[in-house]
């Protein structure tokens, strides 16, 4: 029986807490000022403009506060000051228009300032030990565009909003016009370590090598879970090339024959035809023995046939002979299925992203501005799991 793994982090641990004491203490984990002073114009004319780290404050309050539209959040600003004031912009002048917070938007995008807050918050919070980074969840969602649709074809040549399609949980096949939101994903924190947008014609196997490169460039990465979507031979590969294991079940839709007394799942079979014990690993080696000395079955001919041990035949398979059809720890597994179950990690970091956040709300469009927007989303969970461990540990001393 499955049971719902815990997780180190719990998001909905700082959704509890009350709206006007929320911001505080989501903004108390936080220094926002080496990226605002990026965000600041360099030009010496004109009015003083509005405070950038407030700016940047809202932007990263929207998401959280569920606030899907520039035009909201300027309402919101204008309307209730205690948010204003929570995000650190004046009270004795008007809120930031609409215009000037698509402008710092724009800014931020252009400079690409949110990827490198997400990047140092990552670091951070491995330093502190929120994220573990030592078991890694791969998987994409969808994202809703909003841009105009257009035909597949003419999407195609704009690089941005695109047609796609994926089967759900039921089967059934299901079409959107947008993007893909790619996730790398700790199993512990169920944190985001590293997040790819594309066009949702684009395939899963094919952002999983960078994703893989990309985690492993700061963690010591020891398995990657994934769905049967990235059975493919170039994600065993990437792993494999980092030292670590993907945990991916076999598809069917693209298997072929096994190998002459091979199960499909790499378990070698005996002369009798019966699937041989799995004994164990030595680095790349698995070591399969005889199902009758095992007592897994009663042969016919017992152990005689094919072995004058009493220790029975074994088998010894090295794992880099197919990669894609053999894993360590060996497939069907209590072991293999424990971590392969750690999958689900992504689903609920996505699911927290899109439904309680906005992630799948998008109010800008280009598949630039899109990034941007998923990584505010992602920052909001990053610095949530600094900021409710910094309370516990404030309340525990």
């Amino acid at each position: 029986m499955y049971i719902l793994q815990e997780s180190l982090f719990s998001f909905e641990d700082l959704m509890k807490i009350h709206s006007k004491d929320r911001l505080p203490t989501f903004f108390s984990a936080l220094d926002l000022r080496p990226y605002a002073k990026e965000l600041r114009s360099r030009s010496p004319r004109g009015a003083g403009g509005h405070c950038r780290e407030g700016i940047l404050r809202a932007l990263l309050a929207a998401p959280l506060e569920h606030i899907q539209t520039f035009t909201s959040l300027h309402h919101r600003l204008n309307t209730d000051l205690r948010f204003r004031y929570q995000c650190g912009l004046p009270l004795d002048r008007e809120a930031p228009s609409i215009a000037t917070l698509s402008r710092v938007f724009a800014i931020l995008t252009k400079k690409n300032l949110a990827k490198q807050l997400f990047d140092d918050l990552v670091k951070r919070c491995r330093q502190e030990g929120v994220i573990d980074g030592s078991h890694v969840a791969i998987d994409s969602a969808a994202i809703h565009a909003y841009e105009e649709k257009k035909p597949k074809r003419k999407s195609e040549q704009t690089g941005h909003a695109n047609w796609g399609a994926k089967f759900d949980s039921f089967g059934n096949k299901v079409t959107w016009f947008g993007y893909k939101l790619h996730l790398a994903v700790d199993t512990q924190s169920e944190l985001p370590l590293a997040l790819e947008v594309t066009p949702a014609h684009v395939n899963d196997g094919e952002m999983a090598p960078d994703l893989i490169k990309t985690v492993t460039a700061e963690n010591n990465v020891k398995f990657f879970m994934l769905d049967a979507g990235y059975d493919q031979k170039k994600v065993y590969e990437a792993a494999r090339n980092v030292k670590a294991q993907a945990i991916v079940p076999l598809n069917p839709r693209g298997e072929k024959t096994p190998p002459a007394s091979m199960s499909t799942n790499g378990t070698p079979c005996c002369s009798m035809g019966f699937a041989m014990t799995y004994w164990g690993a030595s680095g790349d080696v698995l070591k399969f023995r005889c199902p009758h000395a095992t007592g897994k079955v009663d042969c016919p001919l017992g152990m005689t046939a094919c072995s004058s041990s009493n220790y029975g035949m074994v088998v010894k398979i090295d794992v880099k002979d197919d990669l894609r059809r053999y894993s360590s720890p060996h497939r069907d597994t209590k072991r293999w299925k424990e971590l392969y179950n750690e999958r689900t990690s992504v689903e609920r970091c996505n699911s927290r992203m899109k439904t309680h956040l906005t992630a799948d709300s998008l109010h800008v469009w280009g598949i630039q501005k899109v990034t941007t927007h998923q990584y505010l989303n992602a920052i909001v969970l990053l610095v949530s799991a600094l900021s409710v461990t910094s309370k516990k540990n404030k309340t525990a001393a």
